[in-house]
């Protein structure tokens, strides 16, 4: 097959650029060409995604971690090229919760070359945000709270890999506040206090099971809420997490819808696949069967 790949030399705190020619060995010796553009970061390597041709190409690639894949992906899906082949994610940045969905891990390159055919594929959900005035696409999660904090820690120690989140989280369980909430899930209003509100279009948000009941083909979100929580019990409760039985703990919530708002009384930062965009009242809603992509 003949691959386009953009590929971030800065995930995983810049070890993938040490990666580059491994990947392309591993392109090479399966059988495959590949045609290889560095991404940009951010909406620059969304525009230059949307304003590449994808003519000629049997897939295309992002490689790095979920931010990666939603600057690649958003551009992906703007793009006007006739036919938009199959999508493919190489996993090498620090969080790559999305693909462990698809069955693989991070860092499972080979894993994922070898697997690599037209005749697996699925095609996936997207969920749409707006909290500005164009709307954007994420793929894994999005989040309000407590979470979007963590994540903003954690960006100091990805060095750390899927640990700095771990760090993040003790962190800010620390500081813990409350933040009066109001969602709107498709028409039907809940208001409470929250520490956090989590959308999942997928199970996993980094090694981390959010949403077990999830799937990225239903068409439909499911929403986790966490309310008022002491430190003491969030840190005993943490483990649960990791096997998605936090979910039955008594301050839990959890939803599903395809329009959902939420409205905090003071603006909180909105997080989407670990990177952090905007700031609330964000409206969120679904994109069934948004994108074909490698399996």
């Amino acid at each position: 097959m003949k691959l386009l790949l953009f590929f971030n030399d800065f995930a995983a705190n810049g070890r993938a650029k040490k990666q580059k020619h491994q990947v392309l060995e591993a392109f090479s010796k399966a059988g495959h060409e590949v045609e290889m553009i560095p991404t940009l970061g951010g909406e620059k390597t969304s525009e230059l995604v949307k304003n590449t041709s994808f003519d000629g190409f049997d897939g295309v690639f992002a490689a790095g971690g979920d931010g990666t894949i939603m600057e690649v992906a958003n551009g992906y899906l703007q793009n006007t090229s006739d036919k938009k082949p199959p999508f493919g994610i190489l996993p090498i940045g620090t969080g790559n919760a999305f693909i462990r969905d698809l069955g693989f891990k991070t860092g499972q390159i080979n894993e994922v070359i070898a697997n690599l055919s037209l005749e697996k594929t699925k095609w996936i959900d997207a969920g749409v945000a707006k909290n500005g005035s164009l709307p954007y696409y994420f793929f894994n999660i999005i989040g309000i709270g407590f979470t979007s904090d963590v994540t903003l820690t954690a960006q100091s120690f990805k060095w750390l890999g899927n640990f700095a989140y771990t760090i993040g989280i003790i962190y800010r369980a620390l500081n813990l506040q409350t933040e009066p909430t109001e969602l709107i899930v498709d028409g039907e209003k809940f208001s409470c206090q929250t520490l956090f509100v989590e959308i999942s279009n997928t199970r996993y948000t980094s090694n981390f099971l959010m949403a077990p009941d999830a799937a990225f083909d239903d068409g439909i979100l499911d929403i986790t809420i966490l309310k008022k929580m002491n430190t003491f019990r969030l840190i005993k409760s943490f483990p649960k997490i990791l096997t998605g039985e936090h979910i039955h703990l008594p301050e839990v919530v959890t939803l599903k819808g395809k329009e959902i708002s939420i409205i905090t009384q003071k603006p909180k930062v909105v997080s989407p696949d670990g990177e952090l965009k905007g700031k609330t009242p964000v409206h969120i809603s679904v994109k069934h069967k948004a994108m074909e992509v490698f399996c």
